[in-house]
């Protein structure tokens, strides 16, 4: 199969349409107080705050942009994130702050500079998103004017191929110092492994085991068994077998729509939000796969390819594609409001495993068909349908049917993934 062929088919397997609107620009509102922990980790000694406001939206927190002065008197803005969850936005402060000061190291400009990561000295009463006064953790960075979302495909898909091209693995193998945070997951992801197999097989494995009690049906025990057991070893082995070498890169690790953009003053494409890792550099494309997100626009990947070529072997890129896109597309289902992920997650694996370990999953089935008609009736396939423990209906076909509304409203939470 041909390279332009495989760009052809990066959506193969859709549900849903790609919204061709451009995603709103981030409006200054409303007055913020800064904490005194914040001012006292400004970069320059003697910068004097004037005015905070808020600053775009967050699923998670809170984003502000800091006007300040200089001791010349020189007028600087900070970006500061402010994530009032305890330990989890301590956790997810820190990663960002270790995956911004990754990116910057290689790729400067590509990401805002970061200068800080801390803990308030008081808890953040402001945010809402905050039910029970936990700990408050933010990140402070260099602001950048947020124009065009997503970034242009064109730098974009130059700047990303760059950093993943000229990024060394400090240890030559795949992994992270520290476990970054995709939205309020912990990534499995800090350790150094030689094999790429290995390190995804234990990075999805553990999206999974979190995904388990909002994914519960027996069906999807068992595609989710067999896609770490038969597909993951059957499509990442091969990247580094028979004398082919696979290049760890630094990954953004959460590269969608939200998360790119357009800078206004320099006119180039930047990133942020991001949780990184040395892997598969198509890893970042996987996301870009979720008819969802504008990325999923084939001038894309198109762009992205000019730049890095496809892995050999060439002929199971869009299937390990499809496979990447499974960690986003179950964080979607975890914590996205509304998410209508959930059908999609499970068609994907299971057409997944039709390609790669069909006989397994014939037999898997079977099994469980007749366990479920013996023991748990109302567990079995029945009518084309899937049931999970609460009776909830799949269609195996596709997402449920709903009215045009409710699935406008739902894309419309999706779209606010992020990170």
């Amino acid at each position: 199969m041909s390279v332009a062929e495989l760009t052809g088919s990066i959506s193969n397997i859709r549900i849903g349409s790609t919204p061709s609107d451009l995603i709103p620009l981030p409006q200054a509102s409303g007055a913020y107080v800064v904490d005194e922990n914040v001012k006292k980790a400004l970069p320059v000694p003697g910068t004097k705050v004037l005015n905070t406001f808020n600053y775009g939206k967050s699923l998670w927190g809170k984003t502000t942009k800091i006007v300040a002065q200089l001791p010349t008197g020189e007028a600087i803005n900070y970006f500061l994130k402010v994530v009032a969850l305890g330990d989890t936005g301590r956790h997810m402060c820190e990663g960002e702050f270790e995956s911004l000061k990754a990116i910057y190291a290689v790729s400067p400009g590509f990401v805002p500079k970061p200068y800080a990561w801390g803990k308030y000295k008081k808890t953040d009463k402001t945010d809402k998103t905050d039910k029970t006064n936990q700990e408050t953790y933010f990140l402070l960075a260099e602001f950048r004017d947020v124009g065009q979302q997503p970034a242009d495909p064109v730098r974009l898909g130059a700047r990303l191929a760059d950093m993943h091209q000229r990024s060394v693995s400090p240890t030559g193998k795949f992994g992270f110092h520290y476990s970054t945070c995709h939205a309020k997951i912990a990534q499995a992801i800090d350790s150094w492994e030689d094999s790429w197999c290995v390190l995804y097989s234990k990075h999805l494995g553990h999206v999974i085991e979190l995904a388990k009690p909002v994914l519960k049906w027996p069906q999807f025990d068992v595609v989710c068994k067999l896609t770490l057991e038969k597909v993951v070893p059957r499509l990442l082995l091969p990247l580094q077998s028979d004398g082919r070498v696979l290049k760890p890169s630094l990954l953004h690790g959460n590269c969608w729509d939200g998360n790119t953009a357009m800078d206004m003053k320099t006119g180039e494409a930047f990133v942020f939000d991001v949780c990184s890792f040395y892997g598969h550099n198509e890893y970042d494309t996987g996301n870009w796969r979720a008819p969802r997100h504008r990325l999923s626009n084939l001038a894309y990947i198109k762009n992205y390819k000019k730049h890095f070529p496809v892995s050999e072997p060439e002929e199971d890129w869009d299937a390990r594609n499809l496979l990447y896109s499974l960690t986003f597309n179950i964080g979607n289902t975890i914590y996205i409001p509304g998410s209508s992920q959930k059908p999609v997650v499970y068609e994907d694996m299971t057409t997944l495993c039709q390609m790669f370990c069909p006989e397994d999953l014939e037999r898997e089935m079977s099994l469980l068909d007749k366990a479920s008609s013996t023991n748990h009736p109302t567990n079995a396939r029945e009518g084309g349908e899937i049931k999970d423990d609460e009776g909830y209906e799949e269609k195996e076909g596709g997402e449920e049917e709903e009215e045009e509304e409710e699935e406008e409203e739902e894309e419309e939470e999706e779209e606010e993934e992020d990170d």
